[in-house]
């Protein structure tokens, strides 16, 4: 019996661009994810207002915000879609709702929609997107709770339930076509989750991992994506061998 082809190779992906070796949210740490080898760079896009006006920054948050140094979107996209950058998948995350359609315009303007993936844990934005631009590929960032990023789950309980829920949950939404992938933290990825996700005909984007014993981990459970904050981790930890050899076939971005 032959055996059966390898999987994709994993999609690397720098967080906030390579923010373990500069600044995230950079051209710098673009150009520092670029050196490093990543098939698309993560960045964050939050509003000059909380309430979804003013200009837009690429910058996790409002208190960042308010030290000032952050790209404009506008700015971050011309460095993005500069030549060294082509062929290099965006995932671009929405921190708020309330500014969807300004993103939408001006990933068009940059010639930037195709390369993009937009990534959220505010369904509202999600829905949003997807109703203004139902070609364009959407992933739900989760879990949306506090006391997760970076850390464990709140209790374990907490965490055992969430766990048992969420891989029925993800694959309802991808078969409803209300989005394409799952991006989760990667303590709620499990053989469950992967599975239902790949199943559903999804893809799953785990985020943010440091580590390259855990990159290894996730890649033999078959993710499509690790997002890291250090992608020089991606050579540390190796290829899976059932994977595809990378550069055999297109990376998915």
């Amino acid at each position: 019996m032959a055996a059966p082809p390898p999987r994709p190779a994993l999609i690397r992906v720098g967080h906030k661009g390579a923010d373990a070796i500069a600044a995230g949210n950079t051209l710098a740490s673009f150009d520092a994810a670029l050196a490093a080898g990543v098939d698309m760079i993560e960045f964050d896009v939050l509003s000059q207002h909380r309430d979804g006006s003013g200009e837009l920054y690429v910058v996790h948050d409002h208190s960042k915000l308010s030290r000032g140094g952050a790209p404009t979107l506008g700015e971050a996209l011309a460095h993005l879609t500069s030549p060294p950058f082509a062929g290099v998948g965006l995932q671009v995350d929405l921190k708020r709702g309330g500014y969807e359609a300004r993103v939408l315009d001006a990933l068009g303007a940059a010639g930037a929609l195709e390369r993009s993936f937009i990534s959220s844990g505010v369904w509202s934005a999600l829905q949003r997107i997807r109703q203004l631009a139902p070609e364009l590929r959407v992933g739900w960032t989760v879990p949306l709770i506090p006391g997760v990023s970076g850390t464990p789950l709140i209790t374990p309980t907490l965490g055992r339930l969430y766990r048992r829920l969420l891989p029925a949950r993800a694959a309802a939404r991808i078969r409803a076509g209300l989005v394409d992938a799952l991006v989760p933290h990667w303590r709620v990825v499990t053989p469950a989750l992967v599975s239902a996700v790949l199943g559903a005909g999804g893809e799953i984007y785990a985020w943010t991992v440091d580590d390259a014993a855990e990159i290894r981990r996730l890649e033999a459970l078959g993710v499509s994506a690790v997002i890291t904050n250090d992608p020089r981790l991606f050579d540390v930890a190796g290829p899976s061998a059932d994977r595809a050899v990378r550069g055999a076939e297109p990376a998915g971005t």
